[in-house]
């Protein structure tokens, strides 16, 4: 199953970075006057990062995307207010919204050249990450 984000399908291969790195208890505690300890706890009503990366080691990439979607994706990131839902290989769904800087993409090396100055729509690039929060 392929990873959607609203309509957008989203490149095979990325993997979900900061799954396990998210509580959903924020908790703060502080010493009273008479040395107990106050701590107070609360549930995260949303927020929770949800960054998507692909992988390299230099010189091999697993994510690749065309100039024409990655412009698509901007193009929906960089709506004001916008949700989607994200719908992960393993069917799971969250409502989320763009992270700041949401995307990091380049354009895919190619041995021994330079990047176009001006790429055509199916040039391909190198999709880094995808960064977004549970809304």
């Amino acid at each position: 199953m392929a990873i959607t984000l609203g309509a957008i399908t989203l490149p095979d291969g990325l993997t979900w970075e900061d799954e396990f790195a998210w509580s959903p208890v924020e908790q703060s505690s502080e010493y009273s006057l008479t040395g107990a300890l106050i701590v107070q706890e609360s549930t995260k009503l949303a927020g929770r990062p949800i960054t998507l990366t692909g992988q390299s080691d230099g010189q091999n990439y697993t994510v690749w995307i065309s100039r024409t979607n990655l412009l698509a994706l901007q193009a929906a990131l960089n709506v004001a207010g916008a949700r989607w839902t994200l719908t992960l290989h393993d069917a799971r769904t969250f409502t989320v919204m763009a992270a700041p800087d949401p995307l990091d993409a380049e354009p895919l090396p190619v041995y021994r050249s330079f990047t176009p100055a001006s790429p055509a729509s199916g040039h391909w690039y190198v999709l880094r990450s995808l960064k977004l929060l549970t809304a």
